[in-house]
């Protein structure tokens, strides 16, 4: 599965983040072994015993709800986080990055799922936060783009019409706020069940687990 998913990818220029979360390091390791660099972990914790016991060439991904005071534990090594959800994590981030003297990647979340248990920004919100007074200021995070999860549903309309917003936000606040920034290029939407659909709508990573992994360990 892993080498047919790289190939339909391939085609349109997505990277693949392998989700490995609740799996142990010897899957992850497989997975290396055939070339796999990107990797993503939703839970703190479980990313810091694994990047003690991997390679380090391998880029790690925080894909999931991220509290502020566990900010410092990542941020000497994470690739990127694509659940920035505040302003106010967004400062931890940035102050975390300082102290490690790193600038750290980062993905704005934004909530297009019908589901209110998903997390991020809805559009206004995100405006406001660019427009104001302090987001200017922090200059060792770097704002790649957007990240999403659309509904958990077989209705694959509802699936691609929420891909089409998240792709819309991303495309409106490139013209109004990123035009002349080159690393503003990331949209990060489609999983397991629905990443076909999401790169159909335009995007560049898909977060895929139990494909690759199978049921969670």
């Amino acid at each position: 599965m892993f080498t047919e998913i790289l190939q339909k990818l391939s085609t349109s220029r997505t990277t693949l983040v392998a989700v490995s979360k609740t799996h142990p390091p010897e899957r992850i390791l497989a997975l290396y072994n055939k070339g796999q660099r990107i990797f993503g972990e939703n839970r703190v914790q479980e990313m810091l015993e694994k990047y003690a016991a991997l390679p380090k060439d391998i880029e790690w991904h925080l894909i999931g709800h991220l509290q502020t005071n566990k900010v410092k534990l990542v941020a000497p090594f994470v690739r990127m986080i694509h659940s920035v959800d505040s302003l106010r994590l967004l400062e931890e981030i940035d102050k975390q990055a300082i102290k490690n003297n790193r600038v750290i990647d980062c993905l704005l979340q934004f909530h297009i799922a019908s589901e209110e248990s998903k997390f991020g920004f809805d559009e206004t919100e995100a405006r406001e936060m660019i427009s104001g007074d302090i987001f200017p200021r922090l200059k060792n995070i770097r704002i790649c783009g957007v990240m999403g999860m659309a509904t958990f549903t077989d209705e694959t309309r509802l699936v691609r019409s929420e891909f089409k917003y998240l792709h819309d936000i991303f495309q409106h606040l490139k013209k109004d706020f990123f035009n002349a920034d080159p690393h503003f290029c990331e949209i990060s939407m489609g999983m397991s069940g629905d990443w076909q659909i999401a790169v159909e709508e335009g995007s560049t990573m898909v977060r895929i687990g139990s494909l690759l992994f199978g049921p969670r360990g």
